[in-house]
């Protein structure tokens, strides 16, 4: 699959009936979940798309029904969604399944940073809460019961921590220290992300990596402090000297190329300086996952009318940045587990990183 072709299909849709989405959460967009080619694609599903998913094969309906060449399988529903854990709460509201074989989790639903004056303009942390899709907070208990369930019924093979930031100075990492600690008592080996602000206790990352969290995202979202403060006000007045601290010490304790951030495409950096920004990270032994930003239901973002980056942009920094990382030797699935080991919410797989 070349990098053109899986950045259009990012950026413009695709129309097809996935039993396997998420909408209005922590993620970068609300996305269908796929397998192109045998790799795990997350696309947004819409309704006049260009692009139409036929009997396992894309087709692009522009100029006649062209077939794309590629290879597509929806995500099945997992087995697991149809249990409830012991103290009576559905799994599907304690985990979802992304792509065909990762566990994700937002364990606190909320976030100090939501309200409208400190909101993150891309985020819908709080909107799965409002419509009753999760829970508010998930017990190391109950990850466990369901990571077990996911990994026996339905062959997970990751999984995804995130978390809503809290008050206290880890800003949410120790409750994450108890949940990747519960999880592998009950699958003992399971590849585990965890996805934090930079805590202002640096000592938090060595508590996570004792827990045996294989790798980080530390997420900045854009490396201009301007832009920082437009699309999230409230994250954007940690200094980035917080977040270059927390890589630092994150390298130093995960290893290089276990430590992850986002970089989103169209936020407003032209695609020279979000690859120097790239280059910066990687130089840190930082992987930078490179997104188009993708305004989704329950966004600041969607109801202002923000729009994607234009897929000549997002091609071109993908594969710009891929080439990057290759230099480096730092390839997403090397992470273990994460959105970069993963791969699905980005077209840097494609293009070879």
């Amino acid at each position: 699959m070349d990098t053109v072709t899986r950045v259009n299909l990012a950026v413009r849709g695709v129309r097809v009936d996935a039993p396997v989405s998420r909408s209005k959460g922590a993620g970068p967009s609300d996305d269908g979940h796929l397998v192109l080619d045998g790799e795990n694609a997350a696309l947004p599903i819409v309704a006049d798309s260009p692009y139409v998913i036929r009997q396992g094969r894309v087709y692009d309906e522009r100029a006649g029904r062209i077939d794309l060449g590629l290879s597509v399988n929806t995500v099945r529903r997992p087995r697991f969604y149809d249990l409830t854990t012991a103290d009576g709460v559905p799994y599907e509201k304690i985990a979802l399944l992304h792509g065909q074989d990762v566990l994700a989790t937002t364990v606190v639903q909320t976030c100090i940073r939501y309200v409208e004056d400190q909101r993150c303009r891309f985020c819908a942390i709080e909107e799965s809460l409002t419509q009753g899709s999760t829970i508010a907070a998930k017990t190391p208990a109950q990850l466990a019961e369901v990571a077990e369930a996911a990994v026996r019924l339905d062959g997970v093979r990751q999984m995804v921590m995130t978390t809503g930031t809290t008050v206290g100075p880890d800003r949410g990492a120790r409750n994450l220290v108890r949940s990747v600690r519960a999880v592998l008592a009950a699958v003992p080996g399971l590849p585990v992300q965890v996805q934090i602000e930079p805590p202002r206790d640096l000592a938090v990352l060595t508590e996570l990596r004792e827990a045996g969290a294989t790798s980080i995202g530390i997420h900045v979202e854009s490396m201009d402090d301007e832009l920082r403060r437009k699309w999230m006000p409230g994250k954007g007045s940690v200094p980035m000297a917080e977040y270059e601290a927390a890589w630092d010490e994150a390298v130093r304790v995960f290893g290089r190329n276990k430590v992850s951030t986002y970089l989103l495409i169209g936020l407003g950096e032209t695609p020279d300086e979000l690859v120097a920004g790239a280059r910066s990270l990687i130089a840190r032994g930082v992987y930078p996952f490179v997104v188009p930003m993708r305004p989704m239901a329950g966004t600041l973002a969607r109801r202002d009318g923000a729009t994607t980056a234009p897929a000549s942009v997002v091609a071109d920094v993908t594969a710009r940045v891929a080439a990057l990382l290759r230099g480096a030797g730092m390839l997403g699935a090397d992470q273990g587990a994460g959105c970069a080991a993963c791969g699905a919410c980005s077209a840097l797989k494609a293009a070879g990183g």
